[in-house]
């Protein structure tokens, strides 16, 4: 089973402001997910049934699984989750 990584609007707009090696790390987490999206060390939002934390170095990238149809969805910073650093992450705007 591969599973489809796809990123909302915010995330695509973070991911983009990345420096290249942190963005290039994120991007092969993020490749990972695709053969399993609950790799050892991902962590379930409490809160959220749905969502999704895994770290890369000081970053977070929190996303949504789709079983039924196999995709790995990002969330975007903009309402409060997404790619971001450890400390602005979780913080609701």
């Amino acid at each position: 089973m591969q599973y489809r990584v796809e990123f909302n609007e915010e995330a695509q707009k973070q991911l983009a402001k990345l420096d290249k090696p942190v963005r290039t790390r994120v991007v092969l987490a993020l490749d990972k997910l695709q053969s399993n999206p609950r790799p050892d060390g991902v962590k379930k939002l409490k809160g959220h049934d749905d969502r999704w934390r895994i770290r890369v170095g000081d970053w977070r990238v929190v996303y949504r699984i789709d079983d039924g149809v196999l995709i790995v969805i990002v969330i975007g910073i903009g309402i409060g989750i997404g790619i971001g650093h450890r400390s602005s992450v979780y913080k609701g705007k």
